[in-house]
C-alpha cells in the first residue's frame, strides 16, 4: 500500500495522496455512486467466475485432445492387427472403425469447445478488461475530485480576506475542472457497462447454446447433429496449431 502511495504521489498532486490516506483511515469523506459501484462490483465478480469457466473449459479441451489422440492411435493399432491377424480380422476391423469414428467425433467436439474458449476469452480478457480500464480511470478521477472538493471545503471554512480569497478562487477553479472530469468519467463508465451487458448477453447466449448442443450431440453419439451444430455457428475445423477465429469475426 505504501509503495502504491509513493508511486501515486509521483504522478498526482499531494492532495490526492492525502485523500487516499484519509479514506483508508476512515476520516475523509468519499463521493459514492451506489448504483454505479454496485454494477462495478458485479462486473468484477462475474469476471472471476467467467475466468473460472474459461480455465475449466481449457482443461476439458486438453483432456479431450489427449483422449482423441489415444483413440486415433488405438484405431491405427486395431487396423494394423486386422491386416495381420486373419483369424481376428473382423473383430479388429470393427474396433478400428469404432475408435476412428470416436476420434473423428471427438475432433469435431474439440473444434466446438475451442471456439467456445476463444469467444469467452475475448469477452473476458478484451471486452470486460477494456471496461475495467475505464473503471480504473473513473476511480482515479473520483479521488482527484474528492481531494479538490475537500481542499475547497476547508478553505471555505477559514477566514476570507485579501490573502485567502485568491487561494479560494483558484481552489474553486481546480474543483470545477476535476468535477467535470469526474462527471465525464462516471458517464463513460455507465455507457460502457450498458453496452458491455448487452454484448455479454448476446455472446454468452450463442456460446452456451453451442456448448450445450455440441456436448449433447457428442455424448448421444449423434454425429450428424454434432456436425450440424458446427455449421450452425459457422465453425470450420482448423488444422492443429491454427488460430481459432474470434467471436467478433463470427458474429
Amino acid at each position: 500500500f505504501f509503495i502504491y502511495l509513493i508511486l501515486y504521489n509521483l504522478i498526482f498532486p499531494p492532495q490526492c495522496t492525502r485523500q487516499i490516506i484519509s479514506e483508508k483511515l476512515g476520516r475523509g469523506s468519499r463521493t459514492v455512486d451506489l448504483e454505479l459501484e454496485a454494477q462495478i462490483d458485479i462486473l468484477r465478480d462475474n469476471k472471476k467466475k467467467y475466468e473460472n469457466i474459461l480455465r475449466l473449459a481449457q482443461t476439458l479441451s486438453t483432456q479431450l485432445f489427449q483422449m482423441v489422440h489415444t483413440q486415433r492411435q488405438l484405431g491405427d493399432a486395431f487396423a494394423d492387427l486386422s491386416l495381420k491377424s486373419l483369424e481376428l480380422h473382423e473383430e479388429f476391423g470393427y474396433n478400428a472403425d469404432t475408435q476412428k469414428l470416436l476420434a473423428k467425433n471427438g475432433e469435431t467436439l474439440l473444434g466446438a469447445i475451442n471456439f467456445f474458449i476463444a469467444s469467452v476469452n475475448t469477452l473476458v480478457n478484451k471486452t470486460i478488461e477494456d471496461t475495467l480500464l475505464t473503471v480504473k480511470q473513473y476511480e482515479s478521477a473520483r479521488i482527484e475530485y474528492d481531494a479538490y472538493r475537500t481542499d475547497l471545503e476547508e478553505l471555505n471554512l477559514g477566514p476570507r480576506d485579501a490573502s485567502t480569497l485568491p487561494k479560494i478562487e483558484q481552489s474553486q477553479q481546480l474543483f470545477q475542472v476535476h468535477k467535470e472530469k469526474y462527471d465525464k468519467m462516471r458517464n463513460d463508465v455507465s455507457i460502457k457497462l450498458k453496452f458491455l451487458e448487452e454484448n455479454k448477453v448476446k455472446v454468452l447466449h450463442n456460446q452456451l447454446v453451442l456448448f450445450h448442443n455440441a456436448i449433447a450431440a457428442y455424448f448421444a453419439g449423434n454425429q450428424k447433429q454434432l456436425e450440424q451444430t458446427l455449421k450452425q455457428f459457422h465453425i470450420k475445423l482448423k488444422t492443429p496449431g491454427a488460430d481459432a477465429p474470434s467471436w467478433l469475426e463470427e458474429q
